[in-house]
């Protein structure tokens, strides 16, 4: 299958964090190597670019991409290994990072990874297809319980209760083997009001499984100082975000690499002894233009933030 993915905020990303054309500079979500490409272009010979992706299929289509290019490494690994690879290529510090979260299309788009509830396909949603945990182990053997707080938690689903009494019982028939069986267990669930509204009703259940498959929120938030710490003076790192439960997880820590006191107001002289490590340059997070979420509506949600080290 062709690995086609439509880069979201793209322009906007690469100039805010690339500023040295001789600089180092790490893709932490190759995908469909739009940002990395862009990052290229801005490149001199003397630049140097580490692409990372977990998705075997997003490198073997880099490959194809960049050819022999000598500024380029590739790494077939999750972004969590990020300072311990540096380190191991003698590449620290860098310029600059760029993370894009979620999903690429290509995922999405080719059935047989299990991510998308438009089309038909094994329950899996393993952004790395050697990972234990997938998604057809969660939703048959997960209790009740566990699968309506994993709803509600990484969903923000309202009928994360309901949804999940409705997977329970469809199993005691027979064990839910696609995304199919889930999605009619859903839709079920959901009353058909609420259906004929708004987005599509697994659409929240789909996100939050996947979520958890892969351990996303707990990979960013062990990366984003990680990250920070690579980084040389005045190097910026940038996060795209796709959803409110990782915008708040880089609007918070970033927050924090503000030196603010953190000490209970009560406190006469201040103890956390905190230290301001970085300036945010995104006061307020960079959305798409009217005019991308037009071309590409899975830009609607995106949110960019970019904080540059002192």
């Amino acid at each position: 299958m062709e690995f086609h993915h439509v880069t979201v905020l793209l322009k906007e990303t690469v100039d805010s964090v690339v500023t040295d054309p001789a600089g180092r500079y790490v893709d932490c979500t190759l995908g469909g190597a739009g940002h990395s490409q862009r990052i290229l272009s801005k490149l001199g010979p003397s630049g140097k670019l580490v692409c990372f992706d977990q998705d075997g299929q997003a490198i073997r289509h880099a490959e194809e991409v960049f050819g022999q290019d000598e500024r380029v490494t590739l790494i077939n690994r999750n972004f969590e290994s990020l300072e311990e690879t540096l380190r191991e290529l003698d590449l620290l510090p860098v310029n600059g990072i760029i993370f894009d979260l979620g999903v690429s299309s290509p995922q999405l788009d080719e059935a047989e990874r299990g991510f998308s509830y438009m089309q038909d396909a094994p329950l899996d949603m393993r952004m790395d297809p050697s990972g234990i945990l997938n998604a057809r182990e969660i939703v048959n053997s997960w209790t009740e319980e566990e699968l309506a707080q994993l709803i509600w938690d990484y969903g923000e689903e309202k009928w994360s209760k309901r949804i999940a009494q409705f997977i329970v019982q469809n199993r005691k028939e027979r064990p839910l083997e696609t995304t199919g069986d889930l999605v009619q267990a859903i839709k079920a669930a959901v009353p058909a009001a609420v259906r004929r509204s708004g987005p599509h009703p697994a659409k929240r259940t789909f996100q939050a499984i996947r979520i958890v498959v892969n351990d996303e929120l707990g990979v960013l938030d062990r990366v984003l100082d990680q990250a920070l710490s690579c980084l040389d003076q005045g190097g910026r790192v940038g996060v795209i975000t796709f959803h409110s439960l990782e915008d708040r997880i880089v609007k918070d820590r970033m927050k924090s690499w503000l030196g603010r006191c953190t000490c209970p107001p009560e406190l006469p002289i201040c103890r956390c002894d905190a230290k301001m490590i970085a300036n945010v340059l995104t006061r307020k997070p960079i959305l798409p233009s009217e005019e991308e979420v037009e071309q590409n509506p899975r830009s609607r949600s995106a949110k960019l933030r970019v904080a540059e080290k002192i």
